[in-house]
């Protein structure tokens, strides 16, 4: 009986890796935003406690007052959490390309009571701000979607303020997945320098600074 279940679990991982390589494998070439109906999906108990949502908002050096620009929200989980941190001084604007993805987050957002966040459909390459209108600009698992990431990059460097802030937290289960070295070639192209790396190859962030 243990052989089996042993037998099982070796069968069980060896499908996940080979799940996720082929996914790896396909995003590589196609790159396109994550559906809405995954939302929940990625917002799983193992990720949470890989990247805690309660405690996102310090890695990514938020402090309460700023203004915070959060790229890709998902359902909005780690925004809240960013919203929080920022404060009724501060707050928290987040933009996605997928409409039902900011319905979900203005969701989580009133359920919450969270006032000072706003939620809108937006091009990457195009942000509805104004230059120097964020203290930090703030992205979990996202900047592999996005096609053309340093073109993307230099629109954030764009709407952030001078000394501003440009973090990336980024998990090895995620099949976009892209390592620190990479983020950080394509970061110094758009005008960023490292401020600071935490974590390791599992998970980790990287701050940046304008």
């Amino acid at each position: 009986m243990l052989v089996r279940i042993i037998r099982i679990i070796i069968k069980g991982f060896l499908l996940a890796v080979a799940w996720h390589t082929l996914v790896r494998v396909i995003r590589h070439f196609y790159k396109f935003p994550m559906p809405e109906f995954l939302a929940n999906l990625i917002d799983n108990p193992l990720r949470r406690a890989i990247q805690p949502p309660d405690q996102m908002p310090s890695r990514h050096g938020i402090e309460p007052g700023m203004a915070v620009l959060e790229v890709g929200p998902g359902n909005g989980r780690y925004t809240v959490e960013f919203a929080r941190r920022a404060g009724p001084a501060g707050r928290v604007a987040a933009v996605d390309i997928e409409p039902k993805m900011i319905a979900r987050v203005r969701e989580r957002a009133a359920t919450a009571g969270i006032a000072n966040l706003e939620a809108r459909v937006a091009d990457v390459y195009d942000l509805p701000f104004e230059d120097s209108a964020f203290d930090a600009v703030a992205m979990i698992t996202v900047i592999s979607e996005i096609p053309d990431p340093v073109r993307a990059m230099r629109e954030f460097h764009r709407v952030l303020k001078p000394g501003g802030i440009l973090g990336f937290s980024e998990l090895l289960l995620d099949p976009d997945y892209p390592p620190a070295r990479t983020l950080l070639w394509q970061a110094n192209e758009a005008g960023f320098s490292l401020r600071r790396k935490t974590g390791n190859v599992w998970a980790y962030t990287l701050l940046l600074t304008k």
